[in-house]
């Protein structure tokens, strides 16, 4: 920007000495220079401050890395790079062999723990029933032995009568308690649940569920529409989960986000809904219209994390921009910009608005010059001709 103003300035300096033939000597070039420096100084204080701009702009998008739940061989890989794709569609498929034997032997074992709280409910419903006969087999019992006390208190009976009354009685009795024991215990173990199904019953069903959900892991989905950008994953290897290591890298069929990144100097300047203009390289000799949609309420350099080392201010690079998201006026669906794109940024606000005139000029002239580039035509080492 500022080398367009110095050329600008330049050609209009050569044009007036020309019209005008003023005779080129050292005090009108010494007036012509400082006279330049003076005007361009001013005109860039004013508008950096009041009109900033930026060439650190750039279509952000976010991408998801595709990891797998569970472990295995990969069998399949169906999808395509750059192939859009629809929210569940399959990316790729694990081998599920060991995985289907892990559901068949949990519902196995499922079948085991049923059929095993069925006999245990057997099991205390007859207890219960042995427990009510010797609570009634003890309570006639109870009853020979209480009109035995009688008949030997008047002498109607022998006193070894009586014992093998009282005999009779209490073995009756600790019978009836021993059943009675057993039939509260065959309850509690036919009973023990959780809201209303066997414990073992339960644990197994949570672990069959878990080993279903492994299952249904080894066929891993697409999370939401988008492309697969990078697919490195063939058939035979192997996948792990791994948060360190995904095996594909998908992006989310979603707008990219415009960013820009502004000195600080300018940043009293910079108000949501302010008027903003965006070049690209990607589309040379063309201006887009924009608003500023939020200035950034952080400086990425000011971020504090937990760590076992205490911050040094020496350590952190750079002063830190302010970030600035935009929102474009104008249609951009005509054009190629792949996300990831820079750009330019300028934005306009109502302070000393006649040098928003010259920061649009510079913007549109640094535009054309967008047309101007080169890449693997400097003649280097590995160009030429034999």
């Amino acid at each position: 920007m500022e080398l367009l103003l110095l050329l600008t300035y330049a050609g209009i300096a050569i044009a007036i000495f020309k019209i005008f033939r003023i005779p080129a000597n050292a005090f009108t070039l010494l007036t012509a220079v400082l006279g330049g420096l003076a005007l361009i100084g001013a005109l860039l204080l004013g508008m950096n401050y009041n009109h900033p701009f930026s060439n650190q702009g750039r279509f952000y998008f976010v991408t998801t890395p595709i990891t797998p739940t569970v472990a295995g061989r990969v069998v399949e890989v169906p999808v395509q790079p750059n192939v859009p794709v629809k929210a569940g569609d399959v990316l790729f498929r694990i081998e599920p062999e060991r995985y289907e034997n892990a559901v068949k032997a949990k519902e196995a074992a499922l079948a085991d723990a049923q059929q095993v709280a069925e006999q245990l409910k057997a099991a205390s419903s007859t207890a219960s029933n042995n427990a009510k006969a010797a609570v009634s087999a003890r309570d006639a019992a109870l009853d020979v032995y209480s009109r035995s006390k009688q008949l030997i208190a008047a002498g109607a009976i022998s006193q070894a009568q009586f014992k093998q009354t009282e005999e009779r009685y209490f073995g009756a009795r600790s019978q009836a308690d021993a059943a009675q024991a057993e039939a509260q215990r065959a309850f509690l173990e036919a009973s023990s649940a959780i809201e209303g199904v066997n414990t073992d019953v339960a644990r197994i069903k949570s672990e069959l569920d878990t080993a279903r959900f492994d299952l249904e892991q080894t066929v891993v989905r697409a999370p939401t529409d988008g492309v697969v950008l990078q697919l490195f994953l063939r058939p035979g290897m192997y996948a792990v989960p791994l948060p360190l290591r995904p095996v594909m890298v998908f992006m989310s069929a979603e707008p990219p986000r415009f960013v820009a990144a502004f000195l600080q100097n300018s940043s009293q300047r910079i108000t949501e809904g302010a008027e903003a203009e965006v070049i690209l390289p990607a589309v040379p000799g063309r201006f887009f219209k924009a608003r500023v949609l939020s200035t950034g309420a952080y400086i990425p350099q000011g971020q504090l994390q937990p760590s076992g080392t205490l911050v040094d201010p020496e350590q952190i690079r750079g002063e830190g921009r302010v970030i600035v998201q935009l929102h474009f006026e104008d249609d951009l669906s005509k054009f190629q910009i792949v996300p990831g794109s820079i750009g330019d940024v300028a934005i306009y606000t109502h302070h000393m608005h006649h040098l928003a005139i010259m920061r649009k000029i510079l913007l549109r002239m640094k535009s054309w010059t967008n047309f101007i580039f080169g890449d693997g035509h400097a003649g280097g080492s590995g160009g030429g001709s034999h």
